[in-house]
């Protein structure tokens, strides 16, 4: 077929939720169009532990950023999922929704709709949660969420050692109360992970009105007198336009989404100017507003047994495919906690994502013996980047700017997290566990400005682009690309839903709050919003 109701660009955590919901209808035709091809029977997508091993291949868009100005012109290394169920299929599974403050900080700003109260049964509906149904929780839904089903005496240690150092403990991230200590829940199902692919397609790929077409890149949105009316995608090799009666959605992601719209005229009129596209709508905020977490390691050598540096030998192989069970299950950021700074905020800045592992540099680099990490991931991050073409042509490669620490204020909490993970690493809980300091290491000491180049050396970030094709008014301080039901403004019959059109990034893993996205987008056109 050429032509369908609905055409959705990108098969990820919102792109395979908002396909199979807007399926459920019989009497609409559904296409998704997945630039990547299958993970099946990929080993490093399914078991949790090998997650890493995915990077730099072809499951991976493989994005660098260009030279980042606060860095000392590091460029950093930024994987995404290219796949059916995109990054759902290459994360680290952490189930983690954000804070109440953010959605309704959203719904604040002008995203109607978008508060806390009002996305709450969205997240329970989505979710068969290992605890069964509650208040906050659901147990029938398509996305599989567990606690781990076998984590390592470390990771207790750690959250041990998180709660007598201050942090309190807490039972449910996503429940009462995020701040605190706990093991995380994650993305997994009896040990396995589970995408939204796993979820939300593959149990429908045999209904009459849903195609799910891998292995095709789009180029463009075609658009007719000021409407969406299909897309511009190469697939096998060869280009081609396929139409959409309804609307068309791009869920391609924080990189892929912004690309597209600026290669189809929407966006800052000047910078499409440069790589001569002809400008449909003067956007400026397309590719603008990009946020993301950064993410600093401490590692501690550590000479317990129990650690996941020994995941790959042959017991734990075979007690992963006969016991679903051992090492392997493990997502490695195992513990974790969120925690407030000095600079004030609704919700707790910092996030510990603590792995009984020695992990850097995204996990490429070798220790040669066992650690112990704490990565400190900076949720409440206020420094904003961009995304920009590099080219007309759609097969290159997007230019990102992560412009990490441009806000003095993320620098003043990331120091004060070494300082809070060298307490916990010190704690009681881990002696006899966690033995000397890898990174940042006694080079550093421990004066701020030792400690700030430590970050400017070291930093990652947590996986977390989101923000490039934001909800907001169509012009001022809070501009953006979407109005609240992520319709783009000055186009008719075209959506985004993917994270972003987050106003704000979450204070988070960014998984559950993208795949909220898709729901919502499902809701809002079935209902003719």
């Amino acid at each position: 077929m050429s032509e369908y109701d609905y055409v959705v660009v990108g098969s990820g955590s919102a792109g395979a939720v908002l396909a199979s919901r807007l399926s459920e209808d019989p009497g609409v035709s559904v296409l998704v169009l997945e630039a990547g091809g299958k993970s099946r029977p990929n080993l490093n997508v399914q078991v949790p532990a090998a997650f890493a091993k995915q990077f730099h291949t072809a499951l991976d868009w493989d994005y660098e950023s260009e030279p980042e100005p606060h860095l000392g012109g590091r460029r950093i290394y930024q994987p995404r999922g290219k796949m059916l169920g995109g990054t759902s299929g290459m994360n680290a599974m952490i189930y983690i929704r954000g804070n109440r403050a953010d959605y309704d900080g959203w719904a604040k700003a002008g995203a109607t709709g978008w508060s806390y109260d009002e996305v709450l049964p969205l997240f329970r509906r989505m979710e068969t949660n290992s605890r069964g149904a509650s208040e906050f929780h659901g147990a029938s839904g398509p996305q599989y969420v567990e606690d781990a089903p076998d984590p390592r005496e470390g990771s207790r240690r750690l959250v041990d050692a998180m709660v007598e150092v201050g942090l309190g403990r807490t039972d449910d991230f996503n429940g009462v109360r995020q701040e605190g200590a706990s093991l995380y829940q994650r993305f997994t199902h009896r040990g396995r992970r589970w995408t939204t692919y796993d979820g939300y397609l593959a149990p429908h790929r045999k209904r009459p009105n849903l195609t799910i077409t891998s292995g095709a890149l789009v180029h463009k949105v075609v658009i007719e007198n000021g409407r969406a009316t299909g897309v511009r995608v190469k697939v096998g090799g060869t280009l081609q336009t396929i139409r959409a009666r309804r609307e068309v959605v791009l869920s391609a992601g924080a990189y892929n989404t912004p690309q597209l719209l600026m290669l189809s005229g929407i966006g800052p009129a000047d910078h499409l100017a440069e790589h001569g596209i002809t400008t449909v709508v003067d956007n400026p905020h397309v590719g603008a507003h990009l946020m993301d977490h950064p993410m600093y390691l401490v590692n501690w050598d550590s000479s317990h047994p129990d650690n996941l540096a020994f995941a790959e030998k042959p017991a734990q192989l075979l007690r992963y495919f006969v016991q679903h069970k051992g090492m392997l299950t493990s997502n490695i950021g195992e513990a974790g906690a969120f925690f407030h700074t000095s600079v004030a905020d609704d919700a707790p800045s910092l996030q510990m994502i603590g792995a009984p592992v020695y992990f850097w540099q995204h996990g490429a680099a070798a220790y040669d013996g066992q650690a112990i990490a704490i990565g400190l991931s900076l949720v409440g991050a206020r420094s904003e980047g961009s995304v920009r073409l590099a080219s007309a042509d759609p097969e290159h490669k997007v230019r990102i700017c992560n412009n990490y620490f441009e806000h003095p204020d993320d620098m003043t909490s990331m120091v004060e997290g070494i300082e809070r993970a060298r307490e916990v690493m010190a704690a009681k809980a881990l002696r006899g566990y966690a033995n000397h300091e890898i990174h940042p290491g006694p080079s550093f000491g421990t004066g701020r400005t030792e400690l700030e180049e430590a970050v400017r050396q070291g930093v990652e970030h947590t996986y977390h682009p989101s923000c490039t094709a934001r909800m907001g008014t169509e012009s001022g301080a809070a501009g953006g690309v979407l109005d609240a039901s992520l319709r783009v403004h000055g186009v008719a019959g075209l959506r985004v839903a993917d994270a972003s059109a987050m106003p704000r990034v979450t204070h988070g893993n960014t998984h559950a709050p993208t795949m909220l996205i898709g729901e919502k987008a499902a809701d809002l056109l079935t209902s003719g919003a």
